[in-house]
C-alpha cells in the first residue's frame, strides 16, 4: 500500500436528529467522488431518545495500488486518530472529548450549541444542567479547529431538518476533499424536502466557512426573559419595605401565587416573609436570608398538586409552544396525549383533609384506590380530554380544604420555624437551610424523596449549629442530596459526619 491513511469522521448525534441520514449522505458523497467508504453505526441506550454515533472512513480509489489490494478500515474510532468530529448537540461534543476522540494535533470539532437536556439533568433535584460555556472552553483547548453555532435554530429558520445543517457544517468546515456539488447531489437524491434542505445546507456552509464560534450567552444557564412582574398596586408598598436585593424575587413570588391560588394566598406569602425579614441582623443591607426565603417560599407554596398539574397542561401558551416546536402547518392536525399515573397519595391528597386521612389509614380503601393508579392517557387535543383537565384545574378553589394543602402548609411552617431558630445562632447556617427548599420539588415519589432529604439535612443542621463550618457543611449536604435521587451521596456525607 502507499502508506496513506484513511480520512476518519465521527458523527455524534441523538436519536431522531438524523445522524443516520448524515451518514448515508456522506456515503453517497464519497462514492460520487470515487472514494472507498466504510461506515459503522453504534446505537446508544435510551437517553433523550437515544444517543448514537456513526463512524466513517474514506480512502481515495486513485491511491489504491495496482495489485488489487484494498485498505483494512476500522469499525470503531480510536482516540487520537479521528480527523473530524461533528456533534448535533453540545453535550454530545463533550462526550466525544471525554472519549478522547478530539485531539489538538488532528481533530476538527464541529458542534451545534443548542441543548437537548439529558435524563440526569432533567431529573436532578436542583438545577442539574451542564454548564455550556465549560464545554465550549474545553473544546477550544482540545480541538485543532473548533466551529460551533446553533444548528437547530438555523434548521428551524429554513424549515429543514437539522441533518442538512450538519451536512453543510461538515462541507464548510471539515476540510474534506469533496466538492460542494456532490453534497447537494446527495440531498437531491434523497428526494425529501429537497428545496428547504438545500437552502439550509447552503446557509450552514456559509456559517461554517467563517470558522467562528458563536457562543451562547455566558449566563445562558440562568438566563430568564426579563419582564417586570405584574402585582396589585396595593402590594407594591409592602414589597418596598423588604431589603432591596429581595424585591424583584418577592414581586415574582406574588405574581406566581396569585396565579396559583388567589390574592389572599399571596398575602399569606408576604406575611410569612415579613417574619423572615425581621430576622435580618440590624444594619444589614443585602437581605440574603430574605432573598433566599422569598424564592424558596414562593416555590413551596405553589407545590404541584393535581389541580396545578392540570392548570399548567391546559394553558394556551403551552399549546402554542407545542405547535411552534413541531412546526405544525395550518392544514395539519395535532394530537396531544398526557400520561398520568396518580398514586394513592395523590388521589387522597385531592380529597378533603379528614376524608383523605381516613382513606390513607384504611388498608381496605388503599387496595380499592390502587385499582385507579394504573397509567392512563388523556388526549387534551380533544374536547372531552381538555374539559376533564380544565375541570381538575378548576378544583383549586377548594384547594385549602384538601389533605395535600394541609400537609404542605404544615411542612412549610416547620421549615420556617427551623430557619428562624437557626438564624438566632448562625445567620449563614440559616441561609443554607433556607436554600435546601430546592430539594422539595415536583410531585409523587420525586416530591416525597426531596422532603425526606430535606428533613435529614435539617436535623443535621440542628446538630451542627455552633460549629464554625456548619454552613459550609450543610451546603455540601445539599449538593450531595441533589446529586442522585436515591440519596446515596447524602448517605455517604452524613455517615462521614456520624449523623446518619
Amino acid at each position: 500500500m502507499s502508506g496513506r491513511r484513511p480520512i476518519t469522521l465521527t458523527i455524534a448525534a441523538l436519536g431522531g436528529q438524523g445522524g443516520g441520514v448524515v451518514a448515508d449522505w456522506m456515503i453517497a458523497v464519497a462514492r460520487t467522488e470515487h472514494y472507498l467508504v466504510q461506515a459503522t453505526s453504534v446505537p446508544g441506550v435510551a437517553q433523550r431518545t437515544g444517543a448514537t454515533f456513526y463512524y466513517l472512513e474514506f480512502f481515495p480509489e486513485a491511491a489504491l495500488p495496482g495489485d488489487g489490494r484494498r485498505p483494512v478500515m476500522a469499525l470503531m474510532p480510536s482516540p487520537g486518530d479521528v480527523d473530524v468530529v461533528v456533534a448535533s448537540e453540545l453535550v454530545e461534543a463533550g462526550r466525544a472529548m471525554q472519549r478522547g476522540l478530539v485531539t489538538p494535533d488532528r481533530t476538527t470539532l464541529i458542534a451545534s450549541t443548542h441543548r437537548a437536556y439529558t435524563v440526569s439533568e432533567k431529573s436532578n433535584l436542583t438545577d442539574g444542567r451542564v454548564d455550556s460555556s465549560a464545554i465550549i472552553d474545553e473544546a477550544r483547548r482540545q480541538a485543532r479547529r473548533f466551529v460551533a453555532f446553533d444548528m437547530a435554530e438555523l434548521a428551524e429558520q429554513k424549515g429543514a431538518i437539522i441533518s442538512s445543517v450538519i451536512l453543510g457544517a461538515l462541507a464548510g468546515a471539515a476540510g474534506l476533499p469533496f466538492g460542494l456539488e456532490s453534497y447537494r447531489q446527495a440531498i437531491r437524491a434523497g428526494g425529501i424536502a429537497v428545496e428547504s434542505n438545500l437552502a439550509a445546507f447552503d446557509a450552514s456552509v456559509a456559517r461554517a466557512q467563517a470558522e467562528v464560534v458563536i457562543v451562547p450567552p455566558a449566563d445562558a444557564k440562568s438566563h430568564r426573559t426579563a419582564r417586570e412582574p405584574r402585582i396589585p398596586p396595593a402590594m407594591q408598598g409592602r414589597v418596598q419595605r423588604f431589603p432591596e436585593t429581595a424585591r424583584t424575587t418577592i414581586a415574582h413570588g406574588i405574581e406566581r401565587l396569585i396565579d396559583y391560588q388567589d390574592m389572599a394566598y399571596a398575602e399569606l406569602y408576604l406575611a410569612r416573609l415579613e417574619k423572615v425579614a425581621a430576622l435580618e441582623p440590624a444594619g444589614t443591607t443585602n437581605g440574603a436570608l430574605t432573598e433566599a426565603a422569598a424564592r424558596g417560599l414562593a416555590l413551596w407554596m405553589s407545590f404541584e398538586d393535581t389541580m396545578r398539574v392540570a392548570q399548567l397542561k391546559t394553558r394556551p401558551e403551552r399549546a402554542a409552544a407545542i405547535v411552534q416546536r413541531l412546526r405544525v402547518r395550518d392544514d395539519q392536525l395535532t394530537e396531544v396525549r398526557e400520561f398520568l399515573r396518580p398514586r394513592v397519595e395523590e388521589i387522597c391528597g385531592t380529597l378533603p383533609a379528614g376524608l383523605g386521612r381516613r382513606l390513607l389509614a384504611s388498608p381496605a380503601w388503599r387496595r380499592r384506590l390502587e385499582r385507579h393508579t394504573a397509567g392512563r392517557q388523556v388526549r387534551t387535543s380533544t374536547i372531552s380530554g381538555f374539559a376533564l383537565m380544565k375541570t381538575l384545574a378548576s378544583l383549586r378553589r377548594w384547594r385549602r380544604s384538601t389533605l395535600r394543602f394541609a400537609v404542605e402548609q404544615a411542612h412549610i411552617e416547620q421549615w420556617l420555624d427551623e430557619v428562624a431558630a437557626l438564624a438566632k445562632v448562625d445567620y449563614d447556617l440559616a441561609i443554607e437551610l433556607t436554600r435546601c427548599q430546592q430539594l422539595v420539588r415536583g410531585y409523587g415519589d420525586t416530591h416525597e424523596r426531596g422532603w425526606n432529604h430535606h428533613q435529614r439535612i435539617a436535623r443535621a443542621a440542628q446538630a451542627l449549629a455552633g460549629r464554625t463550618d456548619a454552613a459550609i457543611t450543610v451546603g455540601r449536604l445539599r449538593r450531595a442530596a441533589a446529586a442522585d435521587e436515591n440519596g446515596a451521596a447524602l448517605d455517604r456525607e452524613l455517615a462521614a459526619l456520624n449523623l446518619t
